[in-house]
């Protein structure tokens, strides 16, 4: 007899479930609950994604307008700041929402949710990342389509359809290993303090160590380097080669680097790699945490 395990199983230590033979089908049912729980928190707190869409938006309006008289030639082939900076805004804010996808995991860590859940009769505790991942990911997905919408109606432009799948493809690869990491980091480090700071030290400078606000050209040569080994400029050029470009291919090149031209599909291997790096990197940590 198949025993349905509804949340307050998956949160309580005193409840025992049946084994069923259908394990993948146990862990699809526990990641739906958690990510569900997580859905329910942001809807009783709904201004922390309100404020994740309107500040991206702002900084299309401000920085499109500080740079609309910039000189012709600055930003590349275009005159039109906002649609060079959309890319940028689409991917800063994917990776900052990313990276802050371990703080509900370490506060359930601190307040003694997560123990709960480590003492429940789960099939596979593993459940817990992925519905973290879900959720983050679906929020940045989210905050991705606003901007996309907001950039158009500044006068950006909007990207054909095969470009907005490339783009989806782009911020789910990105938000996903770092998510990874963010994760890997709730679990590792003691507290929120430390996990905050890192948020804070990381977020700025790989902002303005990538190719988001400026073009490589505009840069110094160490800069550069260091912006061409930024993985948010692999995802930022070929973003903003799709707002530049009305046709594009493959084997088009999105970026010059110190060591050659990078073209739009290297770009997406280089982010699938990162993905897949950021998971395998998170592994140890998990097992022994979750284990």
């Amino acid at each position: 007899m198949k025993t349905e395990i509804n949340f307050q199983q998956l949160t309580s230590p005193s409840i025992s479930t049946e084994t069923t033979p259908n394990f993948f089908g146990e862990i699809v049912q526990e990641t739906s609950a958690l990510t569900r729980r997580l859905f329910i928190q942001l809807q009783r707190r709904p201004s922390s994604l309100a404020a994740g869409i309107i500040q991206p938006v702002m900084w299309l309006v401000l920085f499109g307008a500080l740079f609309q008289n910039a000189p012709k030639g600055l930003f590349g082939d275009t005159t039109n700041y906002g649609q060079f900076l959309a890319a940028g805004v689409i991917v800063f804010t994917a990776f900052a929402g990313a990276l802050n996808a371990g703080l509900p995991v370490m506060f359930d860590r601190e307040f003694g949710f997560l123990n709960r859940l480590l003492v429940a009769p789960l099939a596979s505790r593993f459940s817990i990342v992925f519905a973290s991942a879900i959720f983050i990911i679906s929020q940045s997905l989210l905050q991705a389509a606003v901007i996309v919408g907001a950039a158009a109606f500044l006068g950006a432009g909007l990207p054909d359809t095969a470009g907005l799948a490339a783009i989806t493809m782009i911020v789910f690869l990105l938000a996903l290993g770092v998510t990874a990491i963010s994760l890997g980091l709730a679990f590792a480090l003691p507290g929120h303090i430390e996990l905050i700071a890192v948020i804070f030290v990381t977020n700025l400078p790989l902002l303005f160590a990538s190719t988001a606000l400026a073009p490589l050209s505009f840069m110094p040569g160490w800069l550069q380097i260091v912006a061409t080994l930024n993985p948010l400029s692999y995802a930022i050029e070929p973003i903003r080669y799709l707002y530049l470009n009305g046709n594009w291919g493959l084997n088009d090149v999105v970026m010059h680097a110190f060591w050659g031209d990078v073209t739009f599909g290297s770009a997406l291997l280089v982010l699938l790699g990162f993905a897949v790096v950021g998971l395998l990197s998170i592994q140890p940590q998990l097992r022994k945490t979750l284990a």
